[in-house]
């Protein structure tokens, strides 16, 4: 597959996960959930916490909930958003 047929997705961050990254989102070219996921760790390497605040957020692909759902088998599409929420306090 040509880079030019791989969606681009923006990878959105919340709370923590804004955090962690120092920014509010990324675009990255990713088919498949894991693929995006994989392509914002290594964006944020150099901000170690990161990588923990990802592993445990509840992830959405615009508004559907990925849930217990294989990354690897979550395809995405141009112009999804994936929302990165880590756990809230007191909620």
């Amino acid at each position: 597959m040509a880079a030019d047929d791989i969606p681009v997705v923006t990878v959105r961050y919340w709370a923590a996960a804004r955090e962690a990254a120092g920014c509010t989102q990324d675009d990255v070219r990713a088919g498949t959930l894991a693929e995006a996921l994989r392509q914002v760790r290594a964006l944020h390497a150099d901000r170690p916490r990161f990588a923990d605040v990802v592993g445990v957020c509840s992830v959405l692909v615009g508004s559907v909930p990925v849930s217990s759902q294989d990354p690897e088998e979550v395809a995405l599409t141009s112009g999804d958003v994936v929302e990165l929420l880590p756990p809230f306090a007191g909620g």
